[in-house]
């Protein structure tokens, strides 16, 4: 039997706030907080999920590595930093791996550069191309810390950082790593809005997951980061199951067949039956076609018992980062040992009848002690689909 994995530490930034004590505090609030309206991203106001905090400096990365992608990320990293540096002191730099997913990398810096030539016929002095490179915040991470150890970028979409800790995992259980640092973050850019905003997929309100009344999603921004060992933590990475639907460019396999392989896959994995989940982090984009294909699948797997949620009311989908962040806020669920909170799933409350029923969890559920065991989804386009199980330790 491979032996277990845990994320030791947690360090995270989105836009309910940074680090863990804010993050908690605005999840399990009585209100809805995190995304707002913003004219920032598009002609129009949209509610944006945007990180308002001030963010870690870049100055000390190179040039072609700065942007406001590895800012979040560095936000997150400086978080965990003292864990991070106690694994390399304990193994070495070649014996710590870095495994993160991103979407939009620094693409947001390329739009302003764009724009700032435009206006003065020249690119900003402070412009480099490889800002956009996807693999930039994995060699952003390794040039901070020094690491030697497997060094990569996983980008599919917005199942790109629940990749991540899968590709993490299955490199510590091979023995290729002692230590992985892994997760995500992307960055609000006008592209995304304006890629989402072509396919009538954005909401101009906060979004609305699993109602008749759904218009779309509202993009965010994020970095999460965990420390992932063999060694005991608070919380284990027990399963994961990844598929594709190979199905469309961008819609969903209708009756959810490579979700439901994805959710399977990772509950077998871990030795466990679907009557031990006892709270799903819903993918809940609160597009027609996601909710109506992911309600189908927890219902045929999970039954319509079991309490679910979409936290992107609250932060915005944040495409790349959203399978790490929303492993985070699962990782915040599991070790809320006072009260067994569940992140509630703010909606208006009116269920679209074409969608099988589920348990979505109220403002202020509280169980008591936190579940053993919790579902998180990522689906992406083009059908790339992938399912964390997290449990305590």
């Amino acid at each position: 039997m491979s032996p277990p994995v845990f994320l030791n530490d947690l360090g995270l930034v989105c836009a309910l706030g940074v680090g863990r004590r804010e993050v908690t505090q605005a999840l399990f609030g009585d209100q809805p907080t995190g995304v707002a309206s913003s004219p920032d991203f598009a002609d129009r106001p949209l509610h944006v999920g945007q990180v308002t905090a001030p963010l870690v400096s870049t100055d000390a990365l190179p040039v072609p590595l700065r942007s406001r992608n590895n800012a979040l990320l560095l936000t997150a990293l400086e978080q965990i930093r003292p864990a991070v540096d106690e694994a390399l002191r304990r193994h070495g730099p070649e014996r710590v791996a870095v495994v993160l997913g991103t979407s939009t990398s620094g693409i947001g810096e390329s739009e302003a550069a764009i724009l700032a030539r435009e206006a003065s016929g020249q690119l900003p002095g402070h412009f480099d191309v490889r800002q956009q490179e996807l693999g930039s915040p994995a060699l952003a991470l390794t040039h901070v810390l020094g690491t030697r150890g497997p060094s990569l970028v996983i980008s599919t979409a917005c199942s790109s950082s629940a990749k991540s800790l899968a590709t993490a995992a299955r490199l510590l259980r091979m023995g290729v790593a002692d230590a992985v640092i892994t997760g995500g973050a992307d960055a609000l850019c006008r592209f995304t809005v304006a890629g989402f905003s072509s396919l009538d997929s954005v909401s101009d309100a906060r979004c609305n997951p699993m109602s008749v009344h759904r218009q779309g999603i509202n993009i965010g921004e994020a970095a999460a980061l965990f420390l992932m060992t063999r060694e005991p933590g608070p919380v284990c990475l027990a399963g994961w199951g990844e598929s594709s639907d190979a199905h469309h460019l961008s819609a969903p396999e209708p009756g959810g067949r490579g979700a439901l392989i994805a959710m399977r896959t990772a509950l077998e994995r871990a030795g466990i039956t679907p009557s031990d989940v006892g709270y799903v982090n819903l993918h809940g984009t609160a597009t027609p076609q996601n909710d109506a294909m992911e309600s189908r699948a927890v219902r045929a797997l999970l039954g319509d018992g079991v309490p679910c949620s979409s936290t992107k009311p609250l932060t915005g989908h944040t495409l790349g980062a959203a399978g790490a962040l929303e492993a985070a806020l699962c990782w915040l669920t599991l070790t809320d040992e006072a009260r067994g909170r569940l992140p509630p799933h703010w909606w208006d409350g009116e269920p679209d009848p074409l969608l099988p029923a589920l348990s979505l969890v109220k403002p202020g559920t509280a169980l008591g002690q936190p579940p053993r065991y919790v579902l998180s989804n990522s689906f992406a386009f083009g059908g790339s689909n992938a399912a964390l199980l997290l449990g305590r330790a």
